[in-house]
């Protein structure tokens, strides 16, 4: 039986100047407290409760209860893999999960629903001034209700999580998850209709259009409130006010000239899919892969001044600055202290991430009159997780 080797120390493996003492405490100090962490799961529950009632009430008043089970069904397959795809976008420094819960809850219960009862209202509207609402509500009243429907809770997550939106990226990823669960509730109405009008055949045909060729389509709008809201998060200037209303109306657009084309038949469709749907899209995930990697740029500027104080060594900084050499860590942790010494690696990569962030935004002026003790907190905590993975003593308070 050939011998198991034990791997090398990692080049990363740093321990701090002696006269740092860390806190006593568990170690990942990006854990919320408990009574924080059970107040965020309380209102998602009670927005699930009112969302997925009101949602039940208006797509079973309109395709019946069996059809909307069997089109919840079907309607679960995009999610898949746009979900996963804004989760990989938020793997640098991953939002809590609650907010993630909330911000899918929203668009797949409250936004559909009030889009749904408002959509038919604005029909009515424009039905009753004299328009024909089958082109009218299309083009302009759903870009209108459904982008500010989904806006707002980009806008509530904002207020209930702002130590944790920290830019672009963060309203990138809230507002494609809150657009993913839009498009699942508005997938169940679409895909239940099509089982009642028209069976198998027109279920199939309503799913290629729908999950195969737009599965991204409802975020493809929504992203750009969600960087709208992010530049007013990370701006200077009282000019970043304008970036939300700028980023609203560009969703809107996009979603009026998806509709209107749409409309017009399969020509239209294919055209507005060809034309600007997939240019928008590449765009879009061309530029958010860039503010991704511009993540990891600002997370090694930050940290080199933790570095020159004592708190990391360079090579540390360089393996917690990219994807690569954060993989890297989690696997040699894993490799030498098990599940638990990969746990640890993990947790000493979200506090310095997090540490990180909370200096960039010190610099900005938004770190709240609490940043000093913060960032012990953190300092503290992520001391403790490399003392675990690294069987590194240090000393007692």
């Amino acid at each position: 039986m050939t011998a198991m080797t034990t791997p090398p120390p990692p080049p990363w493996r740093h321990v701090p100047p002696s006269g740092y003492v860390p806190a006593a405490g568990p170690s990942n100090a990006t854990h919320r407290p408990a009574l924080r962490r059970w107040f965020a799961v309380g209102i998602v529950l009670l927005l699930a409760l009112l969302g997925a009632a009101l949602l039940a009430w208006a797509i079973g008043a309109t395709v019946g209860v069996q059809a909307a089970l069997r089109a919840t069904i079907v309607a679960l397959i995009p999610l898949t893999v746009v979900v996963p795809a804004f989760l990989w976008l938020d793997r640098q420094e991953a939002e809590p999960i609650t907010s993630l819960v909330l911000a899918f809850l929203w668009g797949s219960c409250i936004a559909t629903a009030l889009s749904l009862l408002l959509n038919e209202l604005f029909a009515g509207l424009v039905w009753a001034l004299g328009f024909d609402p089958q082109v009218v509500a299309p083009v302009v009243g759903a870009p209108l209700i459904e982008e500010t429907a989904k806006g707002l809770g980009i806008l509530v997550i904002l207020a209930l999580r702002r130590r944790e939106f920290d830019g672009v990226l963060d309203g990138i990823v809230y507002a494609g998850i809150i657009a993913a669960g839009f498009a699942f509730g508005e997938n169940i109405l679409y895909l239940g209709r099509a089982i009642v009008e028209g069976g198998p055949e027109a279920l199939a045909v309503t799913f290629v259009l729908r999950a195969v060729f737009s599965p991204f389509a409802h975020p493809l709008f929504t992203i750009w409130i969600g960087v709208g809201i992010g530049l007013a998060v990370v701006g200077r200037t009282p000019l970043r006010f304008l970036a939300p209303v700028a980023g609203w109306v560009f969703a809107m657009v996009l979603h009026g000239f998806w509709n209107g084309a749409a409309s017009l038949g399969l020509a239209g469709w294919v055209g507005s899919y060809l034309f600007i749907q997939m240019p928008v899209f590449l765009g879009a995930l061309v530029f958010a892969v860039w503010l991704r990697y511009r993540e990891n740029a600002l997370v090694a500027r930050y940290l080199v001044g933790y570095a020159q104080a004592g708190l990391f060594g360079r090579d540390e900084v360089a393996m917690l600055a990219t994807p690569k050499g954060r993989r890297a860590g989690r696997r040699w942790a894993g490799e030498v202290g098990g599940r638990r010494g990969r746990r640890a690696m993990r947790d000493f990569q979200d506090d310095a991430v997090e540490l990180a962030f909370l200096r960039a935004r010190h610099d900005r002026g938004r770190a709240g009159p609490g940043v000093a003790q913060e960032e012990r907190v953190l300092i503290d905590s992520l001391l403790r997780a490399r003392q675990e993975f690294t069987g590194t003593a240090l000393p007692r308070r």
